[in-house]
């Protein structure tokens, strides 16, 4: 089978690596037009961009309709799709997905699409693509997306409920840790996300700046690059938090475990940004399954993985009293930080386990080439 991913690959889509090296029935072979880094794959097929794609980006920003492949472009990869004798195509998040007409439209095999949380707004939601959405749902054999949530956001685009799959991420393998309250009052939070609005950065600073009021030895460490770098380092020092705030950068994933197993907390109060909603975070499920308990907001998908009071703690989006009110609720209750330690690890690890969801994207990609 085939996958295309347009960029192969970019740091923070380690769950795309995932699922693509996890296949035990399918040998894939990866398309794609950039690669960026050494990941591993059976077969790795550069198809180089075509130098007029700059006038289909400039008919976008004229007329608002979305630019294309050209001939050539698909072509090469019609003929990979034949050399190889893929019986499927899996096009990787839906705002690629619907530049690539070209290849749909004359595809000799079934094709797949997956939606992964941001791609299923921004122009791909306008009046503009309309037209080129609902053709690119129609030639889908399914539509696959990664919460339930975000699956009611895809048909409110336009894409026929019975094409509609969830296909949750895979989670990479984690060493539960020992989670416990410190006994010296030094407690250690943690956000790992990009730092991007919808992550609700500015939200937690201003959290843990009242979290800190009543916890003076404590820190919080942003693990994480983005274009609010900046932004957010001016916030703490407004907040006059800059000294119990640390910001790591982009972290590798045996960097990133071993921080989830020393910190107590992990925080993550996604919000809403001009339409932008998150499907499940990745980083969430990490450390839930480390066990590290867990602050999130109602958001998006996370109340799929997250029970309030049970699995974690929910807060209304981006209000910061509240999910101050929830870590300190967490940090004054052994039990209560014990028992979500425990249910969201177990949750998490038996609901995301690379067995379990390799076994059913694989089951969905059989019912696509079923379907013929």
């Amino acid at each position: 089978m085939a996958l295309f991913c347009a960029t192969f690959l970019r740091p923070e889509m380690l769950h795309i690596h995932r699922q693509i090296s996890g296949l035990k029935n399918f040998s894939p072979v990866v398309l794609t037009q950039k690669r960026e880094g050494e990941w591993a794959a059976e077969r790795v097929d550069v198809i180089p961009r075509s130098p007029f794609r700059f006038l289909g980006r400039g008919i976008e920003r004229w007329l608002g309709v979305p630019w294309q492949i050209t001939g050539s472009e698909a072509e090469e990869m019609r003929g990979i799709l034949r050399s190889t004798e893929a019986s499927l195509l899996h096009i990787f998040f839906g705002n690629v997905a619907v530049h690539m007409l070209p290849l749909i439209r004359s595809s000799d095999v079934p094709v797949v699409i997956s939606f992964h949380g941001s791609d299923v707004t921004g122009q791909i939601a306008t009046h503009a693509f309309k037209s080129a959405r609902l053709e690119m749902f129609s030639r889908a054999r399914l539509v696959m997306c990664r919460s339930e949530q975000l699956a009611d956001k895809v048909a409110a685009l336009g894409c026929d409920t019975a094409k509609l799959r969830i296909m949750r991420t895979v989670l990479p393998p984690v060493k539960r840790a020992p989670h416990l309250p410190p006994a010296d009052g030094r407690w250690h939070i943690v956000q790992a996300s990009r730092l991007v609005p919808k992550k609700g950065l500015a939200t937690s600073l201003r959290a843990f700046a009242e979290f800190l009021k009543i916890h003076p030895l404590s820190k919080f460490t942003v693990a994480g690059d983005g274009p609010l770098d900046d932004e957010l380092r001016s916030l703490a020092t407004a907040l006059e938090i800059s000294g119990s705030v640390e910001f790591r950068g982009f972290l590798s994933q045996d960097t990133l475990a071993a921080l989830f197993g020393s910190a107590h907390i992990f925080l993550h109060p996604s919000e809403t940004v001009g339409g932008d909603v998150e499907g499940i975070p990745n980083s969430l499920l990490e450390a839930m399954a480390s066990g590290l308990p867990s602050v999130a907001t109602d958001h998006g998908g996370i109340p799929e993985v997250v029970q309030n009071g049970t699995s974690g703690l929910l807060c209304r989006e981006g209000d910061w009293q509240a999910v101050s009110a929830a870590l300190l609720q967490l940090a004054g209750d052994p039990v209560l930080y014990a028992g979500i330690s425990r249910t969201g690890a177990e949750f998490v690890t038996d609901a995301f386990s690379a067995e379990k969801q390799i076994a059913n994207i694989e089951n969905l990609y059989r019912e696509a080439i079923g379907g013929r």
